[in-house]
């Protein structure tokens, strides 16, 4: 059946069609395999895309072009002689440019970085050229991740955000460039722009990927994850990371296995509103309840606050969910940033960055420790309801990508400015949990793509993916 289409009365309609399929690199190279088609050839028909449209919509903020295409060719090669390196070879993918790729620069949309290109490889860049995937390029980002915002509009309707931070990783699978970038993930910043640009978003458990070679935010929170034009892609770009790489320090990856795993039908699914579920504008509400009621019909019991005393307290404690990750994160994110500052000056950062840090400058350590305390409490609930169901379901964003309203010069710096990317209400609990979480592009509200978000418990990555692909499967068929 076809994504679930809801529309607001009188709403600013997107472009979004609804039966859209994103291309995916699983069925790429299919043709790769066959005969019938190249890694070069498809790469060129990415560029062609890429030189077409991002003069608009702006999802890169540097491509090697040559460089992939030396890739590519060496991965031509390798599939005639049928020595390929792994389900991602010939892969075009984007990186978010918080991330180093050797040879590129990570300028972070931030005047303190040259374009100066990084000398090394992040642990999951250099897992991903060993597997055979091409770097065609950096992806937009909001200043530093957190700060000014990006000039990335949303393929689906250029005058809304694509969402932060990974607004460039979102908007260049949305529009078809790549099949797969890299985003990452601290408060929202990678489940929220995969539901505003129809991306299979994927967020593995915290430390399951190795962040190595990523610019810090709030290390105790800081994720890495796919977003892929399908699960199937989304899945094998996390496997070799993990596999090559690893997980992060104290952690050993992902468990499971490389291949896709098979759908598995959830028993039984909590219900989480968390705070977002008040922000939610009638259409999206209507679209998550007739997709409960689809999945109700298929045998799965979903049970909310009404009928389950612990998933009531745990959403009282979620209530507060996004301002307690924002004191964690803010506290955390102080360091290099008061370093920046003491080097370089007020100038060092824009506006919206200091108001932020200014956040976690005011905090002490006892604010701190008491919002390590709230967030451990959330966990231990979380922890005690999974025992009993077979994962959580909730919105991936507070409705569509919102209208923004940026100026003719696509800049926008003051203190609240980064809230023009969208809510984090629906998001900030499984960064503090730390458990997998997906978004399912599964939904259409105002011609624009909505997203459903599964969650699981840590490491329980492989399971919350047989999951998604069981809801892939009965929604999209």
């Amino acid at each position: 059946m076809p994504r679930i289409a809801k529309d607001n009365a009188d709403a600013q309609r997107g472009n979004y069609d609804p039966s859209l399929v994103l291309p995916s690199f699983t069925a790429a190279r299919q043709a790769f395999l066959a005969g019938t088609s190249t890694p070069r050839k498809h790469l060129e028909e990415r560029i062609e895309l890429i030189e077409r449209l991002d003069n608009q919509v702006q999802a890169f903020c540097f491509t090697d072009f040559e460089g992939a295409r030396r890739s590519a060719d060496a991965s031509d090669i390798r599939y005639r002689e049928n020595r390929t390196l792994s389900p991602l070879d010939g892969c075009p993918m984007g990186i978010k440019d918080t991330i180093d790729v050797g040879g590129m620069p990570s300028k972070m949309n931030s005047r303190l970085f040259s374009m100066d290109p990084a000398q090394y490889d992040a642990a999951a860049v250099f897992a991903l050229k060993a597997a055979g995937a091409i770097m065609v390029g950096k992806t937009h980002v909001p200043e530093l991740a957190f700060g000014s915002l990006p000039p990335t509009r949303n393929p689906f309707d250029m005058r809304r955000t694509a969402g932060g931070s990974s607004s460039g990783s979102g908007a260049a699978v949305g529009a078809g460039m790549v099949p797969v970038t890299i985003g990452n993930q601290t408060g929202g910043s990678l489940i929220r722009p995969a539901s505003f640009n129809a991306n299979y978003g994927f967020k593995p458990s915290f430390g399951a990927l190795n962040v190595a070679g990523m610019h810090p935010i709030a290390p105790s929170q800081d994720h890495i994850g796919p977003m892929a034009a399908s699960l199937a892609d989304a899945w094998a770009t996390a496997w070799e990371i993990s596999s090559r790489a690893g997980g992060h320090n104290g952690h050993p990856g992902l468990s499971g296995a490389a291949a896709l795993p098979r759908a598995s039908r959830p028993l039984r699914l909590a219900h989480l509103q968390t705070e977002g579920w008040a922000q939610l504008d009638p259409a999206s509400l209507a679209a998550f309840e007739e997709l409960s009621t689809l999945v109700s019909a298929a045998g799965v019991s979903i049970i909310d606050r009404d009928c389950d005393g612990d998933i009531a307290r745990l959403e009282d404690l979620l209530a507060e969910g996004d301002r307690i990750s924002n004191d964690i994160i803010m506290y955390e994110v102080r360091w290099p940033l008061v370093s920046y500052l003491d080097t370089h000056g007020a100038q060092a950062l824009s506006e919206t960055a200091k108001a932020r840090l200014d956040h976690g400058l005011a905090m002490s350590p006892a604010d701190y420790r008491r919002a390590l305390t709230e967030r451990n409490r959330i966990r231990d609930l979380v922890l005690a309801i999974g025992s009993r169901v077979d994962g959580y379901i909730t919105m991936a964003s507070s409705g569509p990508a919102p209208v923004d309203q940026k100026p003719a010069d696509g800049h926008v710096d003051r203190p609240a400015a980064h809230k023009i990317t969208g809510s984090r209400s629906f998001l900030s609990p499984w960064s503090m949990v730390g458990g997998p979480s997906f978004s399912l592009p599964l939904m259409a509200v105002d011609g624009m793509p909505q997203g459903v978000q599964l969650m699981g418990l840590p490491d329980t990555d492989y399971r919350l993916t047989a999951i998604a692909r069981w809801f892939d499967e009965a929604v999209l068929g």
